[in-house]
C-alpha cells in the first residue's frame, strides 16, 4: 500500500475514535508517502484519552536503507520489536479507503478499496520521533481472500472498532493477536477518487 485516503475533517475523525483533536487542521484528503495525516494517539500511561496528532507517513531507514519505511511487516525484525512493545508508540491510522495496484509492469491498475459497513476505519500503526520528524507507519499482513484476488501479497491490519484500546493499550504479547487480515467479505472496490 503506497496510497490511502482520509476523507473526513480532523472533527469528525475526531468524534468517531473518541480522541481529542485540538487544533488539527485535517480537513480530508489523499495521503502518500512523506506527507502528513493524522493519526490517534494514547496518553502513553493506559488509559482512555486520546488524541488526534499530524505526523509525516514514513519513519525514518535502517542504517542499510535509503527510503523512508511506510509499513511493517516483519514483526520480529530488531528494527521494530522494541517499538511494538511499547503501547505509547502504538497507534491507529484513520482512512477511508486504501490503493492496491495489481497487473504486470507497463499494464498496472489501481483498484481503491473501501469497508462495506465502516466509511471510516483504522489501521494498526506505529509511531516515531525522530529529531524533527514525527512519523508513522502502517502494519502490514498477509493478504485475505479479497486482496489476494486482485494481486496483492500483502494489505494493511485493519482493526475492528472494539480493538481500538486493545491496540493502543495492551502488553505486545495480546496486541501481536490483532495483526491478521480482516475477513474479505468486509471489502468492497470502491470508485477511483477524483
Amino acid at each position: 500500500m503506497h496510497l490511502y485516503r482520509l476523507d473526513a475533517p480532523a472533527s469528525r475523525i475526531a468524534a468517531a475514535f473518541g480522541a481529542d483533536a485540538d487544533d488539527d487542521p485535517w480537513a480530508g484528503d489523499y495521503v502518500a508517502p512523506g506527507r502528513p495525516a493524522p493519526v490517534v494517539v494514547g496518553d502513553g500511561r493506559g488509559g482512555t484519552r486520546w488524541r488526534l496528532r499530524p505526523r509525516l507517513w514514513g519513519v525514518p531507514p535502517p542504517a542499510s536503507g535509503t527510503r523512508p519505511v511506510t509499513s511493517v511487516r516483519n514483526l520480529s525484525s530488531p528494527f521494530w520489536i522494541g517499538t511494538l512493545r511499547h503501547p505509547e508508540l502504538r497507534c491507529l491510522v484513520p482512512a477511508t479507503s486504501f490503493a492496491l495496484w495489481s497487473g504486470p509492469a507497463g499494464a498496472r491498475r489501481q483498484h481503491w478499496i473501501s469497508l462495506r459497513a465502516r466509511p471510516l476505519f483504522a489501521f494498526a500503526g506505529i509511531v516515531r520521533d525522530a529529531a524533527d520528524w514525527p512519523c508513522f507507519a502502517v502494519l502490514a499482513t498477509d493478504p485475505n481472500s479479497f486482496v489476494e484476488r486482485l494481486g496483492g501479497q500483502a494489505m494493511p491490519v485493519i482493526l475492528n472498532p472494539e480493538d481500538h484500546a486493545r491496540w493502543l493499550t495492551a502488553d505486545w504479547r495480546d496486541a501481536a493477536g490483532l495483526v491478521a487480515a480482516c475477513p474479505g467479505h468486509w471489502m468492497e472496490m470502491g470508485p477511483t477518487p477524483p
